[in-house]
């Protein structure tokens, strides 16, 4: 792997014309603020323009000479840290560009202090300055990027200033500071701190400490806990405690105490053992927050960490919060959503840069090739200074942004370079005595100081790699007594020049197909990665240029995934797809015209795969369909049947198809290509050929076999899916193997019920509400196999209301249903044998129906068993009167599955009393057979009296078969109370000397 690309992410440099040698200096928001040594104590302001020109747009006076400053871009103020008389302050800048207007006004105050209405209206035309008082001698700052809030470093404790709009009037608004909270943290003397987001990173000489501060809900009980915050676990040993306990405690002091190398992540960096107590400073009010600490990562350095050995100046620098925002969110300060936080801090010779976010972990390490004066890190490379170089690395967090703005990113769909991607240098440029670095934009701020030795070095042209504007010659007559520094402004190249130049470089890897091509493709695609996640993307004038080299990025890499013989091959279709390109630009790009001998690796394999197999509106030229039958014979010829069943193959020649499919067939015949051949000898209309295919398995087989490639059935066009004609010749000749095949696919999840009600009705032309015979036949067909309750169901109850409206509406079915009543009772349980006293309702006066026996015995069978869920089949059935035997058979049916007895026998009693008896000796047993004397006899005796001798079909129910069944079940004395009073002695008398003598008997 190339670890330096010589590549020039540097363009131009300008030196700032500096009337004083620089002290320190820091960026704003189009500005430069450069803070003089001790002679002056004046900050002079330079607005920076186009290519890093450089304009002075005033100065002020600063209390004392400056040692610390940052510039906020929420509130556009400068905070400094200032000495004088051994003493040191802290002051923030506000209003600071009335002094470009030539304003020379100046109100000093003190933070929190009240304004007066006659005071503030001054504040227009003039600069603000406020004194932020602390106990403690401030030692460093930070203002958060998000919200313009103050952390200030002092010995053993953070302070927090809160930024304040103040709205003294319709037309102004007046910046304030509230110190709002203090963190006290016993023996830390902070070296450095970053802010951001309520995250804070503190470092010592050698130690790293990352917390965040968390909102925690606010009650009565929880107040005083918030004010004196959350401290670090104590350790004490109990009098109990285990000697085992006891020295793995005092072996963990030890490991603390002793300083060594140790890094703690997470929940684990509460061992650090650096108590935290929090002090709420604000006035209480309604809306006061109430914080508490967490802790995310503590790493603690011994000097001889350096690879290059024991240094005595091995100290931490360069500490950053880098925050990342929501891609394409909006500008405006407010609006901004932020997505990622990643921190660096450096050592000399190595920079750690981690995520700090749901999980805690380094991203990158990065080892310098000298001495590190100081670094900064940007969205999209770490800029660092030795004491020769200004050097350039790529960095890591577009990758871990886009994964935590979409966790599913590595998929099928999309993809980005992992973040473990290798770093590598990007350029080397040589300066004299780089002394400070720092970064806004597309520009880098270097202050250079070279020893007096090296001034006569620096007039060499070997050692000037950066061309020299003619304005920057005239700026050096102003600084003729300090000749040996430099204030440059160097222009970063834009992000599409770099990106063409890495897309350039990289073809010389190409050739010989190495991972330093998509190494170098890979950071090209994160630089424009980072660029269309910069906030300020949306507004670009380079944003349509930017979409497209992502596209063209994507599309680079997607080439070399599927050209080069690599383990991550897959990644060509993520990448492809990211592209927008079509299979046939992919062909092209990929496919040499008339190179019979190429090969084809892995990627293009796996691209074309996934592509051919999903509903893809794009169809191949016959030219090109031929060319993907030559890779697939060469690279995959399984793959062969499944591919000419793409949508995307429409085009291809049968003829040359079924050529290849033969080839294959001799090395590794299957069902699937057999069926494959069929479908094509089809398309030829080669009905011979059609038949000997179709005979070469068992209709079982073939049948199975469509589940390998459903394809041969039905086909998406033009954003429907549509019977081949395939599944229309099968309709004709073949419907029993249709119906099995698209069973088959159900139950293989390859189709669903609503996609089979679509199949059916389009291949039979039948309009939305017309249900075919052959979709009929399917639901018939899948509820012998089917084994889930909800779509058994499903299916009874589409079969039963399908019966239901034939009957009703007299209709027959469009074709002869596949399968008889008897075939469907025989080979499943969901459909039962139909009851006795059900056929002998159905033998009287049923000559009307006799067409539709079929539907009506299917119907009754289907009441019969015990699979149907009645209730819900009864709105249904209600099309069914009651007044035929039809109706009958089916509302006795429902009242028996539902158990209401009773009514059941009513009915039959009234419509028809012949099968009364038939059913009671059918239905009523076990725990039903007291309705024999509780209802059957009442009813048949008060019957019998109402109608006399007219209805011999009651007499002969009473007397051959109830008055049987009660003699036989009931004690004597009850079967003579239950007789009628009023009845005939000699018609009784027999089943009463049957029931004595049973009782006799026994």
């Amino acid at each position: 792997m190339v670890q330096l690309y010589n590549l020039h992410p540097f363009g131009s440099q300008r030196v700032v014309p500096c009337k004083q040698e620089p002290a320190h200096f820091c960026c704003g928001q189009d500005v430069l603020f450069v803070a003089s040594t001790a002679a002056s104590c004046r900050v002079e302001v330079f607005a920076v323009r186009d290519q890093g020109r450089c304009e002075p747009l005033g100065s002020f006076a600063t209390l004392g000479p400056v040692l610390r400053m940052a510039h906020s871009s929420a509130g556009d103020y400068l905070v400094t840290i200032e000495g004088k008389n051994k003493a040191t302050f802290l002051r923030a800048y506000t209003n600071w560009r009335c002094t470009s207007a030539g304003s020379s006004r100046v109100c000093v105050r003190m933070v929190g202090h009240k304004m007066e209405e006659s005071y503030s209206e001054t504040l227009k035309e003039q600069m603000s300055v406020v004194e932020m008082p602390l106990s403690d001698p401030p030692l460093c700052i930070s203002c958060c990027p998000v919200n313009g809030d103050l952390l200030v470093g002092c010995k053993n404790k953070l302070v927090v200033f809160c930024l304040k709009y103040l709205v003294m009037n319709q037309n102004l608004t007046v910046l304030d500071f509230e110190r709002s909270l203090i963190l006290h943290i016993d023996n830390l003397i902070p070296s450095e701190v970053a802010f951001c987001a309520r995250h804070i990173a503190i470092t010592t000489e050698l130690d790293v400490l990352i917390l965040k501060l968390e909102l925690v809900q606010q009650s009565a009980d929880r107040t005083e806990q918030c004010a004196q915050g959350v401290g670090a676990p104590e350790k004490t040993v109990d009098e109990d405690e285990s000697p085992s306990t006891h020295t793995l405690q005092l072996e963990l002091d030890e490991f603390i105490i002793c300083q060594k190398p140790v890094e703690l992540l997470g929940e684990e960096s509460k061992l650090c053992e650096i108590p935290i107590t929090l002090e709420s400073t604000e006035l209480p009010t309604e809306d006061t927050k109430c914080f508490q600490v967490q802790y995310l990562l503590f790493r603690r350095f011994t000097p001889d960490q350096s690879p290059f050995g024991f240094c005595e100046e091995t100290k931490l620098h360069s500490v950053q919060l880098l925050p990342v925002y929501q891609t394409a969110c909006e500008e405006t300060e407010n609006k901004r959503e932020l997505l990622s936080l990643f921190c660096f801090f450096s050592l000399p010779h190595v920079g750690y840069l981690y995520s700090i976010g749901k999980l805690v972990e380094v991203i990158s390490t990065y080892q310098y090739s000298e001495k590190s004066e100081q670094a900064v890190l940007t969205p999209q490379f770490l800029h660092v200074i030795t004491s020769e170089n200004l050097q350039c690395f790529t960095v890591r967090c577009s990758a871990a942004a886009a994964r935590d703005e979409d966790p599913y990113i590595d998929t099928t769909v999309k993809a980005c370079p992992p973040v473990t991607l290798d770093v590598c240098t990007l350029r080397m440029q040589l300066f004299i005595g780089p002394r400070a670095i720092c970064h806004f934009k597309n520009h880098i701020i270097l202050l250079t100081k070279a020893d007096t030795e090296d001034i006569t070095e620096r007039r060499k042209p070997t050692r000037r790699m950066l061309s020299r504007k003619a304005d920057s010659i005239k700026s050096r007559t102003n600084s003729e007594s300090e000749p040996g520094w430099n204030l440059y402004i160097i222009n970063t190249v834009s992000t599409i020049q770099l990106y063409r130049e890495m897309v350039d470089y990289s073809r010389t890897y190409g050739n010989v197909k190495t991972e330093s091509c998509i190494h170098l493709l890979s950071e090209a695609h994160l630089l424009i990665r980072a660029a269309i996640m910069d906030p300020h993307f949306l507004k670009s004038d380079e944003k349509e240029e930017l979409l497209r080299a992502f596209r063209e990025s994507c599309a680079f890499l997607g080439d070399c995934y599927s050209r080069f013989d690599t383990k991550d091959y897959h990644l060509a279709l993520p990448y492809y797809r990211m592209s927008g390109l079509s299979m046939t630009e992919v062909l092209k790009r990929l496919v040499s015209e008339g190179d019979e001998i190429q090969t084809y690796e892995k990627g293009l394999i796996f691209y074309l795969t996934h592509s051919l197999n999903e509903d893809l509106n794009e169809e191949l030229s016959k030219e090109s369909g031929h060319k993907v039958l030559q890779i697939f014979y060469l690279a995959d010829p399984m793959q062969l049947p499944h591919v000419l069943c793409s949508p995307c193959m429409r085009n291809v020649c049968p003829l040359t198809a079924v050529k290849y499919l033969q080839k294959v067939e001799k090395m590794m015949p299957s069902v699937v290509l057999t069926l494959t051949k069929a479908f094509l000898a089809l398309k030829m209309g080669d009905l011979i050929m059609y038949e000997h295919e179709m005979d070469s398995y068992k209709e079982t087989i073939l049948a199975c076999g469509f589940i390998g490639q459903p394809r041969l059935l039905r086909q998406p066009k033009g954003g429907i899916v549509l019977p081949t004609e395939f599944a229309v010749h099968l309709k004709e000749m073949q419907p029993g193997l249709l119906v099995a095949a698209t069973v088959a696919l159900h139950e293989n999840s390859k189709i669903d019920l609503e996609e089979a009600d679509t199949f059916f009705k389009m291949l039979c032309s039948n309009s939305e509400n017309t249900i075919p015979q052959l979709l009929v036949d399917f639901w018939e067909a899948l509820i012998v196999v089917c084994s889930q309750e909800e779509i058994l169901q499903e299916l009874l109850l589409r079969l039963t209301s399908q019966y239901v409206w034939r009957i009703s509406k007299k209709q027959l079915p469009g074709t002869k249903p596949l399968k008889t009543t008897e075939d469907l009772i025989n080979s499943c349980n969901h459909f039962g044998l139909i009851f006795p006293w059900v056929t002998s309702i159905m033998s009287i006066g049923c000559s009307s129906y006799k067409d539709y026996h079929e539907d009506i015995s299917r119907l009754q069978s289907l009441l019969c068993s015990q699979s149907i869920n009645v209730a819900s089949a009864l709105p249904v059935l209600e099309p069914l009167a009651e007044a035929d035997s039809v109706g009958l058979t089916v509302h006795v049916l429902c009242n028996t599955r539902l158990g209401k007895y009773e009514e059941a026998i009513d009915q039959l009693l009234l419509r028809c009393p012949d099968a009364a008896v038939l059913y009671a000796q059918h239905e009523l047993k076990g725990d039903k057979q007291a309705l024999w004397w509780n209802k059957l006899l009442p009813e048949l005796c008060k019957r019998t009296r109402l109608t006399g001798n007219d209805c011999p079909v009651l007499i002969s129910s009473l007397k051959a078969e109830t008055l049987s069944v009660v003699a036989m079940e009931l004690e004597l004395r009850d079967f003579v109370t239950l007789l009628p009073e009023d009845g005939t002695a000699a018609f009784f008398l027999p089943h009463v000397l049957h029931c004595s003598q049973r009782k006799l008997l026994t």
